[in-house]
């Protein structure tokens, strides 16, 4: 019952200060290898949801149009600050990954790392994500995942009411998120803690999710 989108904004918005810190170093590989299986081209429009301080940002191409979101308006400005100290043109601003003010079909790849492990409703983010994408687009997801596979546990299901108040879903299955919400995955590769950490190339796969 704590995660909710008030909760996200204000807990997200007294991490700011900390975030670099903690997630700069430790996701700097796993940001990079997932955003290298994108296939890139001159002039895509990209979007980066939920995009916190901007640490995707050294690792986009130059010749893209970038646009970033986020929930709390602090990580905005963060994220602004970062597009300017590497001379990078960027337009920032504060939405709601599960109610993204952009129109149908607008963007040739859209980002969503580490977000949604702790989205309220991952699956209407990633329903708002289909609607934003090209049908020729790509979604780049990098986040921590329960296997496929299998259940999560009754242990890590009572872990989970505490990670997912203070920081994160630890029960999420990525394939049946995104095969839920119209995508079909192309790339799916572990990139930290064994196959905990996740990074996902998909697709649009046919007509839109009704």
């Amino acid at each position: 019952m704590f995660n909710t989108t008030a909760w996200n904004r204000l807990r997200y918005s007294l991490y700011a200060p900390l975030y670099d810190a903690v997630a700069d170093r430790a996701f700097r590989r796993p940001r990079h290898a997932s955003l290298e299986q994108v296939t890139w081209q001159p002039g895509m429009r990209v979007l980066l949801v939920g995009a916190g301080t901007g640490l995707d940002l050294p690792w986009l191409p130059r010749d893209v149009e970038i646009h970033a979101t986020d929930l709390s308006p602090a990580m905005v400005k963060r994220s602004e600050r970062r597009a300017e100290a590497l001379g990078m043109d960027v337009q920032a601003a504060v939405m709601d990954a599960e109610a993204l003010g952009f129109p149908d079909d607008h963007f040739d790849v859209v980002v969503m790392h580490l977000i949604l492990a702790v989205m309220p409703d991952p699956d209407r983010g990633l329903t708002e994500a289909r609607r934003v994408l090209k049908d020729d687009g790509q979604l780049c997801v990098m986040d921590k995942f329960q296997a496929d596979d299998r259940p999560a546990s009754a242990s890590r299901r009572a872990l989970n009411a505490l990670t997912s108040a203070i920081a994160t879903d630890i029960t999420r299955q990525a394939r049946p998120l995104l095969e839920d919400a119209g995508f079909a995955i192309e790339q799916d590769t572990p990139v930290m803690m064994g196959t905990l950490f996740r990074a996902l190339l998909a697709r649009p796969a046919g007509a839109r999710p009704a």
